[in-house]
């Protein structure tokens, strides 16, 4: 199954990712773009805000594919290491406080939680994955789940794929984005708890995962930078996936 051009076609999604190249990002800065990617304007952040305020409903929970609802709108999928700040990522994107909550034990999550934003978008809450404490089968049970979604789902435009800027890739990282790669779905390397990471070490983190995303055909060449507690970066990152929006 093709990734990337170079491999026989784009990854599902990749199509409606950026539109004309408007050059390099304003760097990998707290709250900004590292790589190549797209700047918006206030009018598409307010847009965005707009949509995100709005009504973001859970509808469906599902721990197998026979179990995942029909398709109602394009789908975007959040997923990333247990204790990543994934629950936080997504209530920081409604200005919700317990949109997804936010468990204190990592891993919990076993299934895949579907929220329907406005109408326009879905939502989808994946679990985690990479925690020390699973056993070796649930770990498996996990990933076989999250690799039938992913190769199986027409409706699903994008992955957002959330790395801990504090500690960087993983092995459990490399395993997902070669996941995505096997089922060709696009995914976008987003850092989170940005906040956390001094200036410098940010900025080393930013440019590694713009080298890593260069390094997987599924991948979308831009990456975001966040933080949760500041709110830096999560316009834009609403902004983006808006632009996805029916």
């Amino acid at each position: 199954m093709g990734h990337d051009e170079a491999r026989g076609g784009p990854a599902r999604g990749r199509e409606d990712v950026t539109g004309p190249d408007p050059g390099p990002g304003p760097g990998p800065g707290l709250g900004t773009a590292a790589g190549e990617g797209t700047a918006f304007d206030a009018e598409a952040i307010e847009a965005a805000r707009k949509l995100f305020a709005g009504p973001c409903d859970f509808f469906h929970a599902a721990q197998v594919l026979a179990g995942l609802p029909p398709e109602r709108g394009i789908e975007i999928a959040f997923a990333g290491r247990s204790n990543v700040g994934k629950s936080s990522i997504l209530n920081a994107l409604t200005g919700r406080r317990a949109l997804a909550r936010v468990s204190t034990t990592p891993g919990r999550t076993k299934q895949l939680n579907f929220f329907d934003l406005g109408g326009r978008l879905v939502l989808v809450d994946m679990p985690g994955y990479g925690y020390a404490e699973a056993s070796k089968s649930v770990k498996e049970a996990w990933q076989g789940m999250m690799f039938d979604y992913l190769r199986g789902r027409p409706s699903l435009r994008r992955v957002i794929l959330l790395i801990d800027a504090r500690v960087g890739f993983k092995p459990a990282d490399e395993a997902a984005m070669d996941l995505l790669d096997k089922a060709a779905c696009a995914f976008q390397l987003v850092l989170t708890k940005a906040d956390k990471v001094k200036p410098p070490a940010l900025a080393a983190i930013a440019a590694r995962a713009v080298a890593v995303a260069r390094e997987h055909g599924a991948a979308l060449p831009e990456v975001r930078v966040t933080s949760s507690e500041t709110g830096a970066g999560i316009p834009e990152l609403r902004a983006e996936i808006a632009a996805l929006a029916a």
